[in-house]
């Protein structure tokens, strides 16, 4: 290994090792041991040290082929020590800065979705509700006039006219026929009257509906 190589692998672990350091402080900001189970804290702990042993292999198999130093740890805890001791302060600065910009970005694109969009279409499917609602209750409302205009034409143009004309014709028939016309008679007055019973429930529905 030349001493340029060993130049670049000393300066590579340094910062390696203040990468580290920096990657320590936001796992551990974003990890919020409090609140999570133990065996959960464990796993993450197990894939972060292995995360950090793979980016610091490459960084150093990309230097010097990979090969393997005691002043590569040496560099390392160098790196970590420099991190702790200048740049922490710093960085934890920033990345709080950082984090809060982002929580006010996201809450900021939340309030602009809901605005723009969720409200939108939640007003639209009312109005298309209402709308609905509206037009089925003219449509009952029709129905329930063209029911009444029926009654009163079929009363009007057939029921009285009907009765005008039996009243007339049971006048001139004779006793001996009066008796079986009398039954046919009370037959369809009762067919009649039942239709008609139909009918005053049916405007009774309408009206509680109203």
């Amino acid at each position: 290994m030349t001493l340029s190589v060993q130049f670049l692998t000393m300066a590579a672990m340094v910062s390696a090792g203040a990468a580290f350091g920096a990657m320590l402080d936001t796992y551990h900001r974003f990890l919020n041991r409090k609140n999570r189970k133990s065996w959960i804290t464990f796993v993450n702990d197990i894939l972060f040290w292995v995360v950090q042993a793979l980016i610091v292999f490459y960084v150093l198999f990309h230097v010097n082929k990979g090969e393997i130093r005691f002043y590569i740890f040496l560099a390392l805890l160098c790196g970590f020590a420099a991190y702790q001791a200048l740049l922490k302060g710093a960085y934890l600065w920033i990345l709080d800065r950082v984090i809060n910009a982002a929580v006010t970005a996201g809450r900021f694109l939340a309030k602009t979705v809901r605005l723009l969009i969720f409200k939108p279409v939640t007003g639209l499917i009312q109005f298309a509700i209402a709308l609905v609602l509206i037009l089925m209750k003219a449509i009952l409302s029709l129905l329930r006039l063209l029911l009444r205009i029926v009654y009163f034409l079929i009363r009007m143009l057939i029921l009285l006219p009907l009765e005008k004309i039996f009243t007339f014709l049971w006048k001139l028939l004779p006793k001996g026929i009066k008796i079986p016309a009398k039954k046919l008679y009370n037959s369809g007055t009762g067919i009649l009257l039942k239709a008609r019973d139909v009918y005053k429930r049916v405007i009774r529905w309408n009206k509680k509906e109203d």
